[in-house]
């Protein structure tokens, strides 16, 4: 995609893809258009759409880079550049829960005007014998300042966030999200996360997930589960269920010991033990699953591909560098992590309607490139009212400055 040296910027060409109505109902249903004055909540979701794809590090970052470019924000259907203490108070006040459901929407919006965005997405672990869809649920840890977040607290010294995902593996797009304090255990997640998902579905989820009466409420919903089991769990083995073969150690059908677990999941489970290659070394691993005509080998390579969710972590956490936060409240956190994730969207479409068939990162370093070239070259296209003849004096200027880095490479050499 060839970068606009007009006012068809970067960040507006990022921005037309999320529905016009779309903001404004949505301020409305949650009451957030009666605590705007002047920095509404359309330039509120700008300003933090530019916070994650310019990398910004502070709120005097963001207030002064986009005051200096006010110009390029009108065409943006009359975004305002917000001021450092007007952006810090909208994401302490105004509720977050308006930044999620506006993911959840422009996603739907996506995916309705395009059956098949995402599925060109080729994961390289995903096995290719499965037709049914295949879910991953696991969480990440988003770590925080503990001596000035106190509502993240989950140690004495220690404050993070945590995020968990049902990420469908096929399309590599999130199905459900939970964003929260990390004090509680996965397992209490489990049910939420998997709430929605339909007969005959397939769910990989990490052993800090199990919970067996999650796991019997998955099997009576005739969903398949993969994970692993824990080094402490009680079982008997019952039968072999196929011979041992290759990296295969064994595979038996087994039942629970404990009274409370045979209790929550009274019928008989799969265990599967087999050396898995992790980085180039064997580990061995035992997985528990409910499907018994699996060959032991797709039980592994099932679980293998759960760890393509590491790669969604990484993309949101590292690529869009969902590290440095604006605020310390709890609002604050939670309007970061909603915007990062609707920019992660908004610029996988972008790859998708230009059929861009390199990797994520490699498409935001492109355009976050384009995106300051396109800021540097908008005084000087950009018609600025009144200003013209600043603009002139810009271009002279720019024409100047050009012809002295000529020059001084001709004397170097």
């Amino acid at each position: 995609m060839p970068p606009c040296k007009h006012k068809y910027t970067i960040l507006k060409q990022i921005c037309q893809h999320i529905p016009a109505h779309l903001v404004s109902k949505l301020s409305r249903s949650f009451g957030i258009d009666k605590q705007s004055r002047t920095f509404s909540c359309w330039s509120h979701i700008v300003s933090m759409l530019h916070v994650q794809i310019a990398h910004s590090l502070s709120l005097n970052d963001v207030s002064d880079t986009l005051r200096n470019h006010s110009g390029a924000l009108t065409p943006i259907r009359r975004a305002t550049p917000p001021s450092r203490n007007g952006l810090s108070h909208a994401n302490r006040v105004r509720d977050p829960l308006m930044a999620e459901t506006l993911f959840w929407e422009v996603l739907s919006h996506i995916q309705n005007k395009h059956l098949d965005f995402g599925r060109g997405h080729k994961y390289s672990g995903l096995p290719r014998r499965f037709k049914r869809a295949i879910y991953a649920v696991d969480s990440t840890t988003i770590q925080l300042v503990a001596n000035c977040i106190d509502w993240a607290k989950h140690r004495r010294r220690k404050a993070a966030a945590k995020c968990h995902m049902q990420l469908n593996l096929q399309t590599f797009l999130p199905q459900f999200a939970i964003v929260k304090e990390a004090s509680t255990h996965d397992s209490t997640e489990a049910y939420q996360l998997c709430q929605d998902l339909k007969s005959g579905e397939i769910a990989v989820f990490d052993k800090a997930y199990v919970d067996f009466k999650h796991l019997a409420d998955l099997d009576r919903r005739e969903l398949f589960w993969v994970t692993r089991a824990k080094d402490n769990m009680k079982y008997r083995f019952v039968k072999q269920n196929t011979e041992p073969k290759g990296n295969i150690q064994y595979d038996a059908l087994i039942e629970l010991e404990m009274p409370k677990s045979r209790e929550a999941y009274p019928k008989k489970l799969r265990l599967v033990k087999a050396y898995v290659e992790i980085n180039g070394e064997k580990k061995l691993m035992k997985f528990i699953t409910n499907n018994m005509q699996w060959a032991p080998s797709s039980i592994c390579d099932l679980y293998k591909c759960r760890w393509g969710i590491e790669v969604f972590f990484k993309q949101i956490k590292q690529t869009l560098q969902l590290s440095d936060f604006l605020g310390h409240s709890q609002k604050a956190i939670l309007w970061q992590v909603w915007t990062a994730m609707l920019a992660y969207i908004l610029i996988r479409y972008i790859g998708f309607l230009g059929q861009w068939k390199g990797a994520f990162s490699r498409l935001f370093t492109l355009l976050r490139g384009y995106y300051s070239a396109g800021w540097m070259f908008l005084a000087l296209w950009l018609p600025v009212g009144q200003h013209v003849v600043h603009r002139v004096w810009l271009a002279a200027l720019s024409r100047l400055i050009c012809r002295v880095l000529i020059c001084s490479k001709i004397l170097r050499k």
